[in-house]
């Protein structure tokens, strides 16, 4: 399957507005992108999620969009300001006058802050920490939604992220809600960021602390869209959860199909 538009995935820089106020982002018909063009895969961390959402996409030879990359860099950009993260006015004018670039194509994962190359510095253990509290902030969200929306375009693509079926896509083709029991979580995310299984329990502890602090937001909290397929990925590997989503992506197309020439 052809990727349509594929020539437009270049990196696109996003300077975003500032906002310190909570604006409107309740769910819409997906920004500018016409509703089918979309699959979203939201999760906590550690289920596979954005080894299996660039799988897919090279599989389907689509877009690829990780907007945990995003809210990372506009966490790098507070951080390097000395803003305290609690000062949801003063995080929102710093992010509202970062510039974040990021692209949707597949074969190039490099994020910038400006003209600096942040694609290491967004996965160490300071944004980890700082990065759901960044997130938290209403307007932050509704300026990187706004900028999410206009990255993908009209482009089929697969995004990930903790909201994507139910605020920045919410009539996307395909929803999967992708989960794993906590331990096998926080076995994964060591062996990903230490290289060894040293202190599961302390990486349990903040997948825990995350995940609450992540789905008890006021805004945008992470939640299963009501018709979102759930994949358990605990005893699966990348390549049986990436052949289950093509399967539900193929079948979800057909159906559109049927649906389109009864109407016709």
């Amino acid at each position: 399957m052809e990727s349509p538009g594929r020539e437009t995935t270049n990196a696109v820089a996003a300077t975003v507005q500032a906002s310190t106020t909570a604006l409107d982002i309740a769910p819409q018909h997906g920004g500018a992108t016409p509703p089918g063009e979309v699959i979203a895969l939201d999760g906590p961390s550690g289920t596979g999620k954005s080894t299996v959402a660039r799988a897919l996409a090279r599989r389907l030879r689509i877009a690829y969009l990780d907007t945990g990359a995003m809210y990372r860099a506009a966490t790098v950009a507070v951080l390097d300001a000395g803003v305290d993260t609690a000062d949801s006015q003063r995080v929102a004018e710093v992010v509202g006058a970062a510039t974040i670039a990021v692209s949707t194509d597949i074969d190039d994962r490099r994020t910038r802050l400006g003209q600096r190359d942040i694609s290491e510095e967004i996965r160490g253990d300071a944004v980890t920490s700082a990065v759901s509290a960044v997130s938290a902030v209403p307007a932050v969200r509704v300026q990187l939604v706004e900028q999410q929306r206009r990255l993908v375009g009209s482009e089929a693509a697969v995004v990930e992220g903790r909201d994507i079926g139910t605020v920045v896509f919410p009539s996307a083709l395909l929803k999967v809600y992708l989960t794993a029991d906590v331990a096998e979580r926080a076995r994964r995310r060591s062996l990903q960021t230490a290289g060894d299984l040293a202190d599961l329990a302390a990486v349990q502890h903040d997948l825990d602390r995350r995940d609450t602090f992540d789905s008890t937001r006021t805004d945008s909290p992470l939640s299963l869209a009501p018709d979102a397929q759930v994949v358990d990925t605990t005893h699966s590997s990348i390549d049986e959860v990436v052949n289950q989503l093509v399967d539900l992506y193929r079948s979800r197309t057909a159906q559109g199909a049927t649906e389109s020439s009864r109407s016709s």
